[in-house]
């Protein structure tokens, strides 16, 4: 007797061969996602489109363009997205495609550290003046709106350039938000704890009162000292190494995300029964 014969199981199988080619399908995406083939993508889109516009209203000669287009189509997608089809039958080979879902943000947590060290790094051995907030589970919109959005991939070059002393967006914070930096000039609440050394400046003050009313983390770069200041949930961590200081932001960042991430699997695991 078939399983097909079962209706719940017939509705069974069908749900989880849905989902596995969804799931295919996203996969897939996120192996072109930021490449070419994204626009080479859309573009074959946007061919089934006009066929199927044309058939409906009868457009013949377009219509029979079309269509060809679509029988030729695939020999045109294995030479047009030979270099990404090799990229994904390699990550099949080692074991990473489905996988990469899962350490695509981790990845880019790491790129984030590496960045803000290099230009932390940079900027203190020259006294080059820095004030950077990294957006967490609390949002910081409210102190984007006040500087000069950027919306820019994070890179150290970008950051060193952002806070050399008389150009434009120097003054005030830079803000990050989901691993890009959202804007630059912004202005952070300044702390007025009584407790705070007479010797802090208004970086310092700036910092710590962001990290007062949200989960941020704040990176400082003295201009007097050079020295590398963090604050983290109200608290400043003063004159850190380059070592200490890169060692405690991943922990604050990758290591953190890891622990959210799995516990989040967790509760959904527990959840689902």
């Amino acid at each position: 007797m078939s399983l097909s014969n079962f209706p719940f199981i017939d509705f069974l199988i069908n749900s989880l061969d849905i989902f596995l080619v969804w799931f295919v399908i996203y996969q897939l995406l996120l192996v072109i996602k930021g490449t070419k083939a994204v626009q080479l993508l859309k573009g074959i889109f946007v061919i089934i489109i006009v066929r199927s516009l044309s058939g409906l209203l009868g457009f013949k000669t377009l219509y029979w363009l079309m269509d060809q287009a679509m029988d030729w189509g695939f020999i045109a997608i294995v030479v047009i997205f030979q270099p990404e089809l090799r990229r994904a039958l390699e990550q099949i080979g080692r074991g990473k495609l489905f996988s990469k879902a899962i350490t695509h943000e981790e990845d880019e947590q790491e790129h984030t550290v590496e960045a803000i060290t290099k230009a932390t790094e940079y900027m203190a051995k020259r006294r080059i003046g820095a004030l950077i907030s990294i957006e967490r589970e609390t949002g910081l919109n409210e102190y984007v709106e006040t500087g000069i959005e950027l919306n820019s991939v994070i890179t150290a070059e970008l950051l060193i350039n952002i806070f050399i002393p008389n150009t434009p967006l120097h003054d005030g914070a830079v803000i990050i938000q989901k691993n890009k930096i959202a804007a630059a000039a912004c202005y952070l609440p300044l702390s007025e704890s009584p407790f705070i050394s007479k010797e802090l400046g208004t970086r310092h003050r700036a910092a710590l009162g962001v990290s007062e009313v949200t989960d941020c983390l704040t990176v400082v770069v003295s201009e007097e000292t050079g020295s590398i200041s963090l604050t983290v949930n109200g608290k400043l961590h003063r004159d850190l190494s380059p070592d200490q200081f890169k060692q405690t932001l991943k922990e604050e960042l990758v290591n953190v995300y890891k622990t959210s991430a799995q516990t989040r699997w967790n509760w959904r695991v527990k959840k689902n029964g």
